[in-house]
């Protein structure tokens, strides 16, 4: 099955071909390296499928994340609009607006107990006249304007021959 080169009347190379020979494989060592490529292939075929799987995962995760830091961020904007809300009701020109709709009154004078158990102070008794109500500065603004008055004007009361014929918008 091999061929061994010819090499007549060189006997120099006759020993370089008789080393080669031994270093070339035979059919026994060719079948000997099979189950050797066989497992590196399934080495090489596990790691890439295992990097395949990693990366999958990897990309799932990041999805994850992804969609966490959205659902994190709209409950925070949440959250921020409910502390507006909460210091919006909580700030003290609201508070009195609100104790006077529910019918409040300003407390009197109050009187106070040291620890050895004497008053000082004189107390008095709520007063049923209701204090001033203090607006903020847009509220203050809107509450002094004028109403708009409700009489139309005498000129828009008699209608000319012009606005007769065509609709007035509102009417």
């Amino acid at each position: 099955m091999s061929r061994k080169p010819e090499l007549r009347g060189r006997p120099e190379l006759k020993g370089r071909a008789a080393r080669l020979a031994q270093l070339l494989p035979t059919g026994r060592a060719q079948a000997a390296r099979t189950p050797f490529v066989l497992l590196v292939v399934v080495l090489l075929g596990g790691g890439l499928i295992g990097l395949l799987v990693l990366n999958s995962a990897l990309s799932e995760g990041a999805f994850q994340l992804d969609d966490l830091q959205r659902e994190t961020k709209s409950l925070t904007d949440e959250e921020q609009g409910l502390q507006r809300d909460i210091d919006a009701y909580s700030a003290p020109d609201a508070l009195q607006r609100r104790a006077r709709e529910l019918g409040m009154v300003p407390g009197g004078d109050p009187a106070f107990l040291d620890a050895d158990g004497k008053v000082k102070g004189v107390p008095s008794a709520a007063s049923a006249v209701r204090a001033p109500l203090v607006l903020a500065p847009e509220a203050l603004a809107t509450a002094t304007a004028p109403p708009p008055t409700a009489v139309p004007s005498p000129s828009a009361a008699a209608p000319t021959p012009s606005s007769a014929s065509t609709p007035t918008p509102g009417r």
